[in-house]
C-alpha cells in the first residue's frame, strides 16, 4: 500500500510539472528546468553518501571500533537480505540516525553518539532495522526522483516570476499578477506533495524494520524516547543542513518548528507508534 501511495503521488507530481509547465513556461521552459534540477539532483543522488556524511562529520567504525553497533547491523542487514553497509557514527549528543547510499550495493548507515547512549540495545536495533528498511525500498533514489520534479516545478516559479516583472508576463496574455500568484503557489504545492512522498516512505520503512528486527514494539519504545530527546536535544548544525536533511533522519531534526504537520518531512510519531503496535496487536505498556 505504501509502494503504491508513493507511485501515486510521484505521479500526481510529474502531472503537475507538465501543466504548470505548460502554463508557466511553456515545453521549452518546463525541459529546461527539469534538466536544470535533474542535474543537481542527479549530483545529490550519486555522491549523497559523501555529502551527508561530511555535513555530519560522521567517522567510520569496524567491528574492532564498535563491535555491538557493527554486529547488530550486521545481524539484521542478513536478516533484510542486504549486503553488509558501511557504518558510521556522527559526534553529536542529539539522538538520530539516518541511512544513505545511492543503492543496497553502496548503503551506509549512521547513528549519533546521542541515540547509542539514550536507547537499550533492542531499541537501537529497531532504529537500525528501520535505516536498513529505507536501503532495500531504495528510499535514496524515490526521494532524488520527488525532489527532481519539484526542483524542476520551482525553478520554473523562478523564470515565471522574472518574465512577468522584466519580460512582459506571458506571450498569450496572461494577467501578469495572477502568473505571479501560480509561481508562488506552484513550488509550495509540489513541495507538499514532495513531503507526502517523504511521509509515505517513512511509514513503509517503519512496518519494514519491524520485520527486519522480528519486533515492531523495539522502534515503537525507540520512536517515543526519541522524539522527547529531539525536542530538549537539537542537532548541533545549521538549520539549513537541518533542514535538507531532515528527510534522511530516524526523527526530523525540525520537531517542534514550521508548520506543523502539513509542512513536516515525518508522520507525527504517535502515528507511526500506533501503527507498529497495530502490528502486535497492542500498545507495549
Amino acid at each position: 500500500m505504501n509502494n503504491l501511495k508513493s507511485v501515486l503521488l510521484l505521479a500526481s507530481l510529474t502531472g503537475f510539472l507538465v501543466i504548470i509547465g505548460g502554463v508557466l513556461g511553456g515545453k521549452g521552459g518546463a525541459t529546461i528546468a527539469f534538466v536544470i534540477a535533474f542535474v543537481m539532483n542527479f549530483a545529490s543522488y550519486w555522491w549523497s553518501d559523501k555529502i551527508v556524511l561530511k555535513m555530519y562529520k560522521a567517522q567510520p567504525v569496524t567491528m574492532n571500533d564498535a563491535p555491538e553497533l557493527y554486529s547488530d547491523v550486521q545481524e539484521l542487514a542478513q536478516n533484510a537480505g542486504l549486503p553488509m553497509p558501511k557504518v558510521y557514527i556522527v559526534p553529536e549528543k542529539a539522538p538520530n540516525a539516518f541511512a544513505t547510499g545511492r543503492d543496497p550495493e553502496h548503503g551506509v548507515v549512521a547513528v549519533t553518539q546521542g541515540i547509542m547512549q539514550a536507547l537499550d540495545r533492542n531499541e537501537l536495533k529497531g532504529v537500525l532495522a528501520h535505516e536498513l528498511a529505507h536501503i532495500k525500498n531504495r528510499d535514496i533514489l524515490i526521494g532524488s526522483i520527488a525532489a527532481t520534479v519539484a526542483g524542476a516545478i520551482t525553478y520554473l516559479a523562478y523564470m515565471a516570476q522574472f518574465a512577468a516583472i522584466f519580460g512582459g508576463g506571458d506571450r498569450r496574455g496572461s494577467n501578469p499578477i495572477a502568473l505571479i500568484g501560480m509561481a508562488i503557489l506552484a513550488p509550495i504545492a509540489a513541495g507538499l506533495i514532495k513531503m507526502a512522498i517523504s511521509r509515505t516512505r517513512e511509514f513503509g520503512a517503519d512496518k519494514g524494520g519491524a520485520e527486519i528486527c522480528g519486533n515492531p514494539l523495539h522502534l515503537a519504545n525507540a520512536l517515543r524516547k526519541l522524539e522527547s530527546y529531539s525536542k530538549r536535544i537539537p542537532l548541533q548544525v545549521s538549520e539549513q543542513t537541518a533542514e535538507s536533511t531532515a528527510h534522511m533522519m530516524i526523527v526530523s531534526p525540525m520537531l517542534g518548528k514550521g508548520f506543523g504537520k502539513l509542512f513536516s518531512t515525518h508522520p507525527p510519531t504517535d502515528e507511526r507508534v500506533a501503527k507498529l503496535e497495530a502490528m502486535v496487536g497492542g500498545p507495549s505498556y
